[in-house]
């Protein structure tokens, strides 16, 4: 199984024992998202992969968003540019320094041939407006979009679920889930936030990953195996592992 959104610079424990515990659980491939830390990690880091990107709360703290993420890609195992987009709901960058921030980042991928991670919130309207100038492989991180979702899937975007598709009020992501295309789907922990049950309440980790995947199989009824093959060689595909 792969988690492909966590941020293990803030998990609890060391990295390293992060991922070793993930990998005893079946977690055998994590990619883990910042800048620096991030693309440290997957260089030292066996089963490690970096998403490097200006997050839309950093927007306004960096004044370069495109030289801040051209510096990170040609790290060793540095895949995708992300998370990157923007969240009206925080508010905790300017809307228009996110937007700035956004729309470089999508020329830098665009430019680097390297995927997108998606991060929205609140912010729907504008995030696939702008999102219309990619050119590269788009990933909905920690899925949310409901209402959007027959839009997501005619663009060819790739779906990802995190622990939250477990809560017991979340009937609409479930929903989701179901109708996602095989070819499409991905799932995450957005470690260390967003634990599912029966976690839900502690830090999340990667190994967490392992009960999304359930709820997931049960959801599309289909065998736990069955979608973890079915996930692994979507993430295989999208991020050129």
């Amino acid at each position: 199984m792969i988690d492909t959104h966590a941020h293990l610079e803030m998990c609890d424990g060391e990295p390293e024992d992060v991922v070793a515990a993930a990998a005893a659980a079946g977690v055998g491939r994590v990619l883990t998202i910042g800048r620096e830390q991030a693309a440290g990690f997957a260089a030292r880091i066996p089963g490690v992969w970096a998403i490097v990107g200006v997050h839309p709360h950093e927007a306004g703290d960096v004044a370069d968003p495109a030289a801040e993420v051209r510096t990170l890609l040609g790290r060793p195992r540095v895949v995708a540019v992300g998370e990157c987009g923007l969240d009206f709901y925080r508010d905790y960058a300017p809307r228009d320094d996110q937007r700035r921030a956004f729309a470089a980042q999508i020329e830098v991928a665009n430019e680097a041939r390297l995927p997108l991670v998606i991060h929205t919130r609140a912010a729907d309207d504008d995030t696939f407006t702008m999102l219309e100038s990619a050119q590269v492989p788009v990933v909905l991180h920690c899925f949310g979009s409901v209402a959007r979702l027959d839009e997501a899937l005619e663009r060819g975007y790739a779906v990802s679920f995190a622990g939250n598709v477990a809560y017991p009020k979340a009937e609409d992501l479930r929903e989701a889930a179901r109708r996602v295309p095989d070819d499409r789907i991905l799932a995450e922990t957005d470690a260390p936030y967003l634990a599912p049950p029966p976690y839900r309440g502690r830090p999340n980790q990667p190994a967490y990953v392992m009960r999304t995947l359930e709820v997931l199989a049960r959801e599309r009824g289909v065998e736990a195996a069955v979608l973890e093959a079915q996930i692994d060689a979507n993430a295989t595909r999208v991020f050129g592992l």
